[in-house]
């Protein structure tokens, strides 16, 4: 499995789809299934920028890898969010369940992603809520990254803030390797 990281409006979505279509994997967006799976006061709370906890994370995250193909390459785009997600995922990984390939970091400053956010028109993306996002993913999902790097994970920083092609070119190179 390919993990693609990084906060909010760094493009994971974009590169999935077109990672997916190119090299002819299935794109499993976690963000895409939260959107068609939570309801009521927990979508609410997603809504307001709110992180679902762990638990109901890794319960969807189960649900997500029942209707692909483990063994086979996918994308995962947006999980691990959490350094406990991150030691379910490897504990998956160890026991032979999954292979984490790599790691492609899309790496983005704040100013570009509130930008990125703001046009993109939804309703969970208010200034509001992409600074609570953007803070809590530089406290709480960044330190994955490390920790999935002294487990042996290959993590792959790409400059996000580029035009998709040139996004797209770099991730190319590092998987052609």
């Amino acid at each position: 499995m390919i993990l693609l990281m990084g906060v909010a409006g760094a493009g994971k979505s974009l590169e999935g789809r077109r990672l997916a279509d190119e090299l002819g994997l299935p794109w499993l967006s976690t963000g895409e299934f939260l959107r068609m799976l939570v309801s009521g006061k927990r979508r609410k709370e997603m809504l307001a920028g709110k992180l679902l906890s762990d638990t109901e994370i890794i319960e969807l995250a189960d649900k997500i890898f029942r209707i692909t193909d483990t063994h086979e390459e996918f994308i995962l785009d947006g999980f691990p969010r959490s350094l406990g997600q991150a030691d379910w995922l490897f504990a998956q990984h160890k026991a032979g369940l999954m292979t984490i390939t790599c790691v492609l970091y899309l790496e983005a400053s704040e100013k570009v992603v509130k930008q990125r956010l703001l046009s993109r028109g939804r309703q969970d993306d208010t200034e509001e809520s992409i600074a609570k996002r953007f803070a809590e993913y530089e406290a709480v999902t960044v330190p994955i990254l490390n920790d999935l790097e002294t487990k042996g994970i290959a993590v792959h920083h790409i400059n996000a803030e580029q035009a998709p092609d040139q996004v797209h070119q770099d991730i190319l190179k590092v998987l052609k390797k």
